[in-house]
């Protein structure tokens, strides 16, 4: 059976349903990894690298859906059509080791049994500029949140921060 991932729990079960036990539709709750917490994440000499961790919290959710994949006949990455979901779908296309030469992503704009699928007869590609874009402002937030913030804190006034990034 065909596996369906989407961000959504409640996406899932209504999908699900939709497809009348013709594919398997499970959720990965939003991103699965990031920049790591405790350290910058970020390469600054080698091209501005990013080095992702998988979140803590999904580590359950990564083992779940590699077992789910290892045993689907295909799988199919539904995350939001945006740069984060398309920024989800290819992190879970690499956690989960598909092959990138394959047709993985769909993407609706409306949880309808019409729009899905539409969907599952166009698949297509990962969009590498809209992750690309994505990559790009996660590392600028880090960069700015993490070197700024503290020179703020100390030569301006306690508590200032700058950018996205709080830590």
């Amino acid at each position: 059976m065909d596996l369906i991932i989407v961000e959504s729990p409640s996406k899932a079960k209504t999908i699900e349903k939709y497809l009348k036990g013709k594919y398997k539709v499970d959720a990965s709750g939003g991103h699965v990894r990031d920049l790591p917490e405790k350290r910058l994440g970020v390469d600054i000499a080698n091209n501005f690298e990013p080095k992702y961790t998988v979140n803590p919290d999904k580590k359950e959710v990564i083992k779940r859906l590699s077992d789910r994949a290892a045993k689907a006949g295909k799988v199919y990455l539904a995350t939001d059509p945006d740069r984060e979901g398309e920024a989800i779908s290819w992190h879970l296309e690499k956690l989960l080791k598909l092959d990138d030469k394959e047709k993985h992503r769909i993407e609706f704009n409306e949880i309808s049994e019409s729009a899905v699928k539409r969907a599952l007869e166009n698949p297509r590609d990962i969009d590498q500029n809209l992750v690309d874009a994505q990559q790009a402002r996660r590392v600028l937030d880090r960069l700015v949140g993490y070197k700024l913030s503290p020179f703020l804190c100390k030569r301006i006034k306690d508590g200032l921060s700058a950018g996205r990034e709080q830590d």
